[in-house]
């Protein structure tokens, strides 16, 4: 069967409906392969390791300043996990990359983040952690406001 740009359009509606049914709010990436006889292929990945790190420490955003300031906390475990997730991804399988290195990835994609990894976490630390940063926060984004005020006024 060679589809035509209206069965295109279709296949990828419908199976945009079936993604945002099962995954709402979490970003895939997506690549479409088109053929010289036009048909086509998709291939929806898992996502990326920032989605994964972001998820576990809590957070919308990596840190402004990566060395400076800490956007989040996870745990070797939870690095462990999204390593086991990630090593199944086709960057990794096709090169038949081990764990352990999957894991100094994620840990370096952690650090670029801003997100700090600790060997353990206590039940308070997280809340604790997230009230600090949510004060930093605020006061980061008055510090601009005040920026900007004093930027319109020259």
């Amino acid at each position: 069967m060679k589809p035509n740009a209206d069965s295109l359009k279709r296949s990828i509606i419908f199976r945009n409906l079936y993604l945002v049914t099962c995954y709402i709010g979490i970003p895939l990436p997506t690549k479409i392969f088109v053929k010289p006889d036009r048909t086509f292929e998709i291939k929806i990945g898992q996502p990326t390791v920032s989605y994964f790190l972001k998820a576990a420490a809590g957070i919308e955003k990596g840190a402004r300043q990566t060395g400076k300031e800490v956007a989040g906390l996870v745990t070797l475990k939870h690095v462990y996990e999204i390593a086991q997730v990630k090593a199944q991804d086709e960057a990794f399988a096709l090169q038949d990359v081990p764990l352990s290195s999957v894991v100094c990835s994620i840990i370096g994609s952690a650090r670029s983040l801003g997100v700090r990894v600790v060997k353990d976490l206590s039940s308070e630390e997280p809340a604790a952690f997230q009230k600090e940063r949510a004060a930093f926060l605020a006061a980061q984004k008055e510090a601009d406001l005040a920026a900007q005020a004093e930027a319109a006024k020259k």
